[in-house]
Parts: C-alpha cells; structure tokens; sequence
C-alpha cells in the first residue's frame, strides 16, 4: 500500500508540474508582435544610416564605389 501512495503522489506531483510548465509557456501578443516590428525596423534603419554615413565619408575622400 505504500507502494501505490507513493506512485500516486509522484502522479499528482508529475502533473502538477506539467500544468505549471503548460501555464508558463511564452505566448506573444499583438503588442509584443509589434514591438518586435519596430525593433527589427530600428536595426534596420540603423543599418542604411551607418551605410550612408560609409558613402559620405568616402566621397569625402575621394573614394567613389
């Protein structure tokens, strides 16, 4: 009889644990989508400004590409 409190301990515990990770798992929502958005435009802005500065500096140079 001990044998089978244990297991059914171990049971409830085991599914426990499974419905705290299911609660837990990562759900974005639209606000989060659209931070995301702006981050990868930020990047990317960030990216063509550094790109321009490059071609200035180089035609400031004398270095056209």
């Amino acid at each position: 009889m001990i044998k089978l409190g244990k297991a059914a301990t171990t049971a409830v515990v085991m599914s426990a644990l499974l419905a705290a990770l299911y609660g837990c798992e990562k759900k974005e929502g639209p606000m989060e989508k659209a931070g995301k958005e702006v981050d990868k435009a930020a990047v990317s802005a960030g990216q063509q400004v550094e790109k321009a500065g490059d071609k200035i500096q180089d035609a400031a140079n004398g270095n056209k590409k």
